[in-house]
């Protein structure tokens, strides 16, 4: 567990996900919840995620971030949610596939699975990563519990729907082709996802959406699998090789470290000349279109290139 303990001060200002909080609309089925989806156990990405948020000033919500791409890590979310359960109300457990949620992915820069944090009153702070025993869990979630009372966050859940349940409206329909890229990166198939998106584009060159899915998923398949240790001590033995650099910038931006990323592939170019060069360029391109071509990180960084370019 955390040797931290958890106090009302620790529960403030741990991460900043006000970026993700914004009110949306529920996914449809869910990830792991140790029995039917309900609202004491929900399933939120990127999209929804402002609802756990707005629920937190009601009762504390506790995050399990789980990877659809490491089964035996829903294993210990199935055990939290039966924990969670067992508070009659007082808590709701969010979970997250961070294979399908990437912007909280890098929020939170995830680097292992299962991980837990509460949110209270919109503040997250880190709970444990790892799996935990039943009891162990007990222990951390009365913890939070008492500082949600000290901080007058005592409502109650209905377990089935109705009473202090947040209403929703219907889910708007995605279109065609997106909601097959969205169906295909469920089952794991970024291939298939990947060529969704791209007839997306191809039907519609200014779909920024698909744009930014195409590159999320390519990232995910790039980096499937991948040990993170591993790929750094590659990458330290071999500054100008292109293939293992490129791989750690994307493990870079997989964990939230965009700056670092764009930083290490800048530097490569500057360091390579010709093909590796051109190559070094495309990938860095590549990323910007995973982040986002309006996040400042990305103007910054598209100065930085043009800079070392010319």
């Amino acid at each position: 567990m955390t040797d931290q303990p958890i106090t009302p001060a620790s529960l403030r200002g741990a991460v900043d996900l006000s970026a993700l909080a914004r009110p949306a609309t529920p996914p449809a089925g869910g990830g792991p919840s140790g029995g039917a989806a309900d609202n004491l156990v929900i399933a939120v990405d990127d999209a929804t995620f402002g609802d756990a948020m707005q629920t937190s000033a009601r009762v504390p919500v506790i995050v399990a971030l789980w990877s659809g791409s490491r089964p035996a890590s829903n294993d210990h979310i199935d055990v939290l949610a039966q924990v969670v359960r067992s508070y009659d109300g007082r808590l709701q457990l969010a979970t997250v596939d961070i294979d399908r949620a990437l912007q909280i992915r890098q929020a939170l820069q995830v680097q292992q699975v299962p991980m837990v944090l509460a949110i209270l009153a919109g503040q997250p702070a880190p709970l444990y990563v790892g799996d935990q025993p039943a009891d162990a869990i007990r222990q951390v979630l009365d913890k939070v519990l008492e500082a949600a009372a000290a901080n007058g966050v005592t409502g109650r859940l209905e377990g089935t729907g109705g009473g202090d349940a947040v209403e929703q409206e219907d889910e708007p329909e995605l279109p065609e082709t997106h909601q097959r890229a969205f169906d295909a990166i469920e089952s794991g198939d970024y291939d298939a996802a990947a060529t969704a998106y791209e007839q997306a584009l191809k039907e519609n060159p200014a779909d920024d959406e698909a744009r930014l899915g195409l590159g999320q998923v390519k990232l995910l398949k790039r980096t499937a699998g991948v040990d993170l240790n591993t790929a750094r001590a590659a990458a330290a033995d071999a500054p100008t090789d292109i293939e293992k650099q490129t791989l750690v910038a994307d493990l870079d931006v997989l964990g939230g470290h965009v700056e670092d990323a764009f930083a290490r592939l800048i530097d490569l170019v500057k360091a390579t000349t010709g093909d590796e060069r051109n190559a070094a360029r495309e990938h860095l391109v590549q990323l910007f279109d995973v982040v986002g071509p309006t996040d400042d990180r990305v103007k910054k960084a598209r100065t930085a290139l043009m800079s070392a370019l010319y």
